[in-house]
């Protein structure tokens, strides 16, 4: 698997994503909320081969990071792992991350330093916290 890093309105972007985008079936696992970028977005897309097996935008504010809507084939814990330390390792220590995250994912986030800082019924919205350092 290869991770790559796309701005918000980068061409290549739209050429990966749009079919999973538009995707009826795509949309449904996202609870049917579309997808949504700007120049203030940054992707974090994973490859197999030339197939996408999912992807993680991120909304760049001020002082916050947003994960927010993201999409991972199959569900695949692995990928979404992946994805999510591509994005804490590049916004982490600059930005509060902060990720929207579907309830059944919420382990996953856990395990990568996300804490819950409010619950709703599908989403639980979580706090990346830095690892300590040893040494």
């Amino acid at each position: 698997m290869n991770i790559e890093r796309f701005s918000g309105t980068d061409e290549r972007l739209y050429r990966a994503v749009a079919p999973l985008v538009m995707n009826p079936a795509v949309l449904r696992q996202n609870n049917n909320y579309p997808f949504k970028t700007s120049v203030h977005f940054i992707w974090f897309v994973a490859f197999e081969g030339e197939q996408v097996a999912g992807f993680v935008p991120v909304e760049v504010k001020n002082t916050r990071a947003v994960i927010n809507n993201y999409y991972v084939a199959g569900e695949d814990a692995g990928v979404l792992s992946a994805l999510v330390e591509a994005a804490a390792g590049c916004l982490g220590a600059e930005h509060k991350l902060q990720a929207v995250v579907l309830t059944r994912d919420e382990d996953v986030f856990k395990g990568l330093n996300f804490d819950v800082t409010k619950k709703w019924k599908q989403y639980v919205k979580m706090e990346y916290r830095l690892p300590l350092q040893n040494g």
